[in-house]
């Protein structure tokens, strides 16, 4: 999925100083806000990373939380073709379909209980759009940021099928790392979890964790409560390091909660619009290349282009589907950001 924001924030992510003399605090609440993916009739999806409080946890840099939406009012998913770099793109759905196409050759139906994974690497493109099957469209973009040693590696897709487990009555889909007992398999290059948590009314369970990791609980449906702390609808709890395990109630409705985590991520990175890099000058670079391969503004590098795109678009069979020219990035802020502080 895009960023579709019109003046994203540049963001200098990465050993950020602790709040000024501040107690460290077990449980934080990472309010979401608002942003409509698109145009006039867009999806809006709740963003909570990064945020003011919180720019990362472990190697997920990026939350994006959407629906239910009915797609038959028209506000559907409609990505036209867009760039990635330096990080990897995880589409995990509850409900509904959406078709992916991207510039190596793959095309893909990303469907609920399916891992679909796309590391962008020295850079991709790509474009996603809700199917004529899609009524109800329903789950979360995430991005992690690929370490310094692996984020110019060439760029690949791949999809997985959960692992589902039990604990104490919940439902656990794994689909990244080790949770409950189970592991996952999908590439990754860094320590990191990500599971599904599908929980009745009136339940209680203590999950396992890695105390050497921090973690992320998101709350899609119903109220839940984690080691004490309320969470409602859309936010997302972190959790800092040192806990081995988490304690999580459910009120009187079942709640379905994404679970993520990993090793604190030790590298500083800068994340604008839809690129991640390590300095204001590499994101500058990756701007001028997309808009010279894709938008034809500039000359592109012919020997060694970054984003080439391969993949068709996604048809006209009703005489709407359609993914669109290719998005134009935004324009660069005309001086440098200071970096974020949590």
């Amino acid at each position: 999925m895009s960023n579709l924001e019109k003046h994203p924030d540049e963001l200098l992510i990465g050993d950020d100083e602790e709040l000024l003399g501040a107690e460290p605090r077990r449980v934080t609440i990472l309010a979401p806000r608002e942003v409509p993916l698109g145009g006039p009739r867009a999806m809006t999806v709740h963003r909570t990373l990064p945020s003011r409080e919180r720019s990362m946890i472990g190697a997920w840099c990026f939350v994006d939380h959407y629906g239910p939406t009915d797609v038959r009012t028209g506000a559907g998913m409609v990505v036209p073709p867009h760039p990635h770099t330096g990080l990897q793109t995880v589409s995990w759905l509850f409900d509904g379909e959406i078709e992916h196409r991207d510039s190596v050759g793959s095309h893909a139906f990303i469907r609920p209980s399916e891992l679909h994974l796309m590391t962008a690497g020295r850079g991709i493109s790509h474009s996603e759009v809700s199917t004529e099957n899609t009524t109800l469209l329903h789950g979360v973009q995430l991005w992690l940021a690929l370490p310094d040693a692996s984020r110019h590696v060439a760029p690949f897709f791949e999809s997985h099928d959960a692992v589902v487990t039990d604990l104490d009555g919940a439902r656990i889909a794994v689909f990244f790392g080790t949770v409950a007992g189970v592991t996952a398999q999908a590439t990754t290059f860094s320590r990191i979890v990500a599971a599904q948590l599908d929980i009745p009314r009136h339940t209680r369970i203590t999950l396992p964790i890695d105390p050497l990791d921090e973690h992320g609980v998101l709350v899609d449906t119903g109220s839940v409560t984690i080691d004490g702390t309320h969470v409602a609808r859309t936010e997302l709890a972190f959790v800092e390091t040192g806990a081995s395990g988490l304690t999580i109630e459910t009120g009187d409705d079942d709640a379905r909660l994404v679970l993520i985590g990993g090793e604190p991520f030790g590298e500083q990175i800068v994340m604008w619009w839809n690129f991640v890099g390590r300095t204001h000058e590499e994101i500058v670079e990756y701007r001028t290349a997309w808009q010279a391969e894709a938008i034809g503004q500039g000359e592109p590098d012919a020997q060694s282009p970054r984003f080439t795109s391969t993949h068709g678009d996604h048809g006209d069979r009703d005489g709407h589907r359609y993914t669109g020219s290719p998005l134009p990035a935004p324009e660069l802020p005309t001086v440098r950001l200071l970096p974020r502080r949590r």
